[in-house]
C-alpha cells in the first residue's frame, strides 16, 4: 500500500514536476476535471493581455499582418500536429469541434454513397451530427455498439464517427484496428479525439487515421471554449470538399471573386474569420504540451491512475473503477458508478476536490499529468473515502447544482 510519504517521495523525483508551477492552482483545491476544463497556464494571462493592449489596441486591423493572426490557424495547427503523430500541413484550428465534425463527416459522406455509422453510447454530439449528416444526404443512419464497430464496416457504409477515448469510462479504441477495417470496405471514420488529443499517445500517420477532429479546451489548456481542430490526411485535401464555403477557406480570400474557389489544401476547411484571441490562447498550451516529454506524461498519467485504483479500494472498499484497467485501452480518466454519484461529487467539491459527474451514475476524474502530484491522488481520494463513509452527501445542498456538471 502506497503511502503518503511514498507519494510525495515519487513528486519530489517527477521529470514533470515543473510544470505544475507553471499553471494558477488555486491554493486548498485538488484539481480532477482538466479532462473537461484545462487549468490556466501562467503565460496565458499575459499574452492575451499583450494581444489585446498591443496588438489589437495599438496594432489595430495592421496586426492581421504584423503580428501574425491570419497565420494562427495553420500555426496552431502544425503544432498540435507534432501532438497527433500528423504532418504539420495536415491540420488547422477553427471554429467549434461540433463545427468541424460536421464539416469533416459532410465532406466523408458525400464522397460515397452509403451508410452513416455512429457508435452507441458515444459523445452525444457525435451523434447528433451524424444523425443531422444522414437526413441531410437521405442515408441510412446505423447505431452500432462500440464492441460491434469493426464488424460494422460493411461495403454499403460510407462515414462514421468514433470517440476514440469514451468520454464517461475512459475505455479507448484501437485506432490502427478500426480505421484499418473501414478503409479495406471503402469507407472512412472521422475520430473524435477531444479526450485524447494532449492525454494519450497518438500517432494517426502510422495508424492509417485519415479523418479527426479534437477540442483545445481539455488537455491542451487553451481554455473555456478554446478553438478546435480538424485533421486530414494529405493525400484527401484537394479531393473532399467542406459543405461550409466560408471566405477563410477560399484560395485567395481576399481577391473578393462573386465565386468560391477552394484553398487546395487543409486551408479549405477554415471557414468565417479566425477567433484570434480563443486562438493565441490555445497555442500557449499547446506549446507547454510540446515543451513537456510526451513519453513521461503518459508514464505519469498511468501511474496516477494505479494510485488512484490503489487508493479507492483501500478508502471506498465499496467502489470500483468502471473502464478497462489495461493502460493500452483507455484514456487518462478514471471513473466510478454510485446510484448518488451527482452528490458525491458535489460533496466532494465543497471539500476541495474537483471532480465532475455524467449522467446517470458515473463520478469522474481527470488525470492530468503537467498539473497533478501524487500527493494530490492520495489526498483527493481519502477525501472521497470520508464523504462517502461520513454520508455527507446526504445534505440537502447537494441535491441541487448549477446546469454544468
Amino acid at each position: 500500500m502506497t503511502t503518503l510519504d511514498e507519494a510525495r517521495d515519487w513528486d519530489a523525483t517527477d521529470p514533470l514536476r515543473k510544470f505544475r508551477a507553471r499553471f494558477a492552482l488555486p491554493d486548498g483545491i485538488i484539481y480532477l476535471d482538466g479532462n473537461s476544463l484545462g487549468a490556466l497556464p501562467h503565460a496565458t494571462a499575459a499574452r492575451l493581455g499583450d494581444a489585446v493592449a498591443r496588438e489589437w489596441g495599438e496594432g489595430l486591423i495592421r496586426s492581421w499582418n504584423d503580428a501574425g493572426w491570419a497565420e494562427a490557424p495553420r500555426r496552431v495547427g502544425a503544432k498540435i500536429a507534432r501532438l497527433i503523430g500528423a504532418a504539420e500541413d495536415e491540420v488547422v484550428v477553427a471554429d467549434s469541434t461540433s463545427v468541424n465534425l460536421y464539416k469533416l463527416l459532410m465532406a466523408a459522406a458525400a464522397d460515397r454513397d452509403g451508410a452513416i455509422v455512429v457508435e452507441a453510447d458515444g459523445f452525444p454530439t457525435d451523434a447528433y451530427v451524424a444523425r443531422a449528416v444522414a437526413t441531410q444526404l437521405s442515408r441510412p443512419f446505423r447505431v452500432i455498439p462500440a464492441a460491434d464497430l469493426a464488424g460494422a464496416f460493411t461495403d454499403d457504409v460510407s462515414a462514421a464517427v468514433v470517440t476514440h477515448v469514451d468520454y464517461r469510462t475512459a475505455a479507448r479504441h484501437d485506432l490502427a484496428a478500426l480505421t484499418g477495417a473501414a478503409r479495406a470496405q471503402g469507407a472512412r471514420i472521422v475520430w473524435d479525439l477531444s479526450h485524447s488529443v494532449g492525454a494519450v499517445p497518438l500517432d494517426l500517420g502510422r495508424d492509417g487515421v485519415e479523418l479527426a477532429v479534437g477540442c483545445g479546451y481539455k488537455y491542451l489548456n487553451g481554455g473555456p471554449g478554446a478553438p478546435a481542430f480538424l485533421y486530414v490526411a494529405r493525400h484527401l485535401q484537394a479531393r473532399l470538399a467542406s459543405p461550409i464555403a466560408g471566405w477563410w477557406g477560399h484560395a485567395a480570400p481576399f481577391d473578393f471573386t462573386a465565386d468560391f474557389r477552394p484553398s487546395i489544401d487543409i486551408g479549405r476547411f477554415q471557414a468565417g474569420t479566425p477567433p484570434v484571441l480563443g486562438l493565441l490562447a490555445l497555442e500557449i498550451g499547446v506549446d507547454l504540451m510540446l515543451e513537456a516529454d510526451r513519453h513521461a506524461i503518459w508514464a505519469k498519467a498511468c501511474r496516477l491512475y494505479d494510485l488512484f485504483a490503489e487508493r479507492l479500494r483501500a478508502c471506498c472498499p465499496g467502489l470500483a473503477l468502471i473502464g478497462p484497467t489495461d493502460a493500452g485501452q483507455r484514456g487518462s480518466h478514471a471513473a466510478f458508478r454510485h446510484p448518488h454519484a451527482v452528490e458525491i461529487v458535489r460533496a466532494a467539491i465543497a471539500k476541495g476536490v474537483i471532480g465532475d459527474f455524467r449522467t446517470p451514475d458515473i463520478a469522474r476524474f481527470g488525470l492530468t499529468p503537467l498539473t497533478l502530484r501524487y500527493e494530490d491522488i492520495w489526498q483527493a481520494v481519502e477525501i472521497l473515502g470520508e464523504t462517502i463513509a461520513s454520508e455527507a452527501w446526504r445534505d440537502e445542498r447537494f441535491a441541487r447544482g448549477g446546469v454544468v456538471t
